[in-house]
């Protein structure tokens, strides 16, 4: 993180209480996503999945260092802790208007 990081508090406080209310370990990975910034995905220890929106990089890998998360990566095992249920399926799939 560089001196100019800005850590949105409110981002701080949202990964936080999804920390609280998904169990520890919760794994966290930082994906950047165009214009847009970059996109902090959270799954915690229970599977349940989460995201944020963030400025940059940077700020994401703050975050996730702020909450207490676990960084990490698309591996095989961040990807079979996260339990995708039907109405996460069906609300991804939706089309949107």
């Amino acid at each position: 993180m560089s001196e100019q990081t800005r850590i949105p508090g409110r981002a701080v406080s949202s990964a936080k209480a999804f920390v609280a209310a998904h169990g520890r370990p919760t794994r966290a990975v930082v994906e950047r996503i165009g214009r847009a910034g970059a996109r902090v995905v959270l799954v915690g220890n229970d599977g349940a999945m989460g995201d944020i929106v963030v400025p940059d990089v940077a700020t994401g890998e703050a975050v996730v260092e702020a909450a207490g998360a676990h960084a990490a990566e698309w591996d095989r095992d961040t990807v079979a802790a996260a339990k995708i249920g039907p109405r996460h399926r069906r609300r991804m799939a939706a089309p949107k208007v």
